[in-house]
């Protein structure tokens, strides 16, 4: 039992190979389903919020906290998902937001840009230049999202466990390879890589439900304790403390909670 993930450009056959990869396991493969569910929680159109997965940060900067709460509704929404393992899926971040999670196949699909080029004149009917540049774009556009919202450049090779390059390996040999490594004991799931992975959830659904109160709060779990630090420009501000406490108790798995307050006041104001 693991997870595979599978960061690809457009027309890589990264989603080809995600596809079969699952088949042949007999896991779930998923990517859209987390957007679409996110884009409900976070009352935004599915529409829009795909094109913004494209076209960079824009949408969300003109929302209040906009990055923050798109990153907690989709982590959630993620985490849930995959508690239930066996799953392949080819989306937004999944190396990044399963860091730490041992039972995790982390993988990246590359393609030649003439192969791409290709790809896209004989599904879009359009001239080679004008495909050119559209891939050349999307993969642009999709390295400032993922550095805007995470901090990361997805052609990072430490992120991954294994990078694949679509040419003289095949799609049916990346299929081979991903499911043979997948069967290595290191990405078997264990008690504690699964404890690992039902504390994150935890935390992204306590930071869910404060993304109001304190949308830049940063939240872990463990073992149902959390622990918050919390930035506030009023010092030891216990009325914040006291809405977050009572917020948090609301939250199912919480055993305990302890909260860091920051003042934001400059030292000796």
């Amino acid at each position: 039992m693991s997870i595979i993930t599978i960061s690809r450009g457009s027309y890589t056959r990264g989603k080809e190979v995600a596809e079969r990869v699952a088949k042949e396991l007999g896991y779930e493969c998923i990517a859209r389903e987390a957007i679409v569910e996110a884009s409900q929680e976070f009352n935004i159109p599915e529409v829009k919020l795909v094109r913004a997965l494209h076209d960079a940060p824009s949408i969300l900067d003109r929302v209040s906290y906009g990055k923050e709460k798109f990153v907690a509704y989709y982590q959630l929404c993620f985490l849930e998902h995959l508690q239930k393992d066996n799953i392949v899926y080819h989306g937004l971040a999944g190396h990044f937001l399963l860091k730490g999670i041992s039972h995790v196949l982390k993988i990246r699909i590359l393609s030649e840009m003439a192969d791409r080029v290709k790809l896209e004149i004989e599904r879009e009917n359009i001239p080679e230049k004008e495909a050119f540049s559209i891939l050349h774009n999307d993969d642009e556009e999709r390295r400032k999202w993922s550095k805007h919202l995470y901090g990361i450049d997805t052609n990072d090779p430490s992120l991954y466990d294994l990078f694949i390059h679509i040419k003289k390996i095949t799609v049916d040999d990346a299929v081979d390879i991903i499911c043979h490594t997948v069967r290595f004991d290191h990405f078997k799931t264990t008690m504690e890589s699964k404890a690992v992975l039902e504390d994150m959830l935890l935390a992204a659904r306590v930071k869910v439900a404060l993304i109001d109160q304190a949308p830049n709060a940063e939240v872990t779990a463990r073992k149902g304790g959390i622990l918050i630090n919390v930035s506030s420009s009023e010092y030891r501000d216990e009325k914040l403390v006291e809405n977050i406490t009572e917020t948090v108790k609301g939250v199912p798995g919480v055993k305990g909670i302890d909260i860091n307050v920051v003042s934001l006041v400059p030292f000796g104001d």
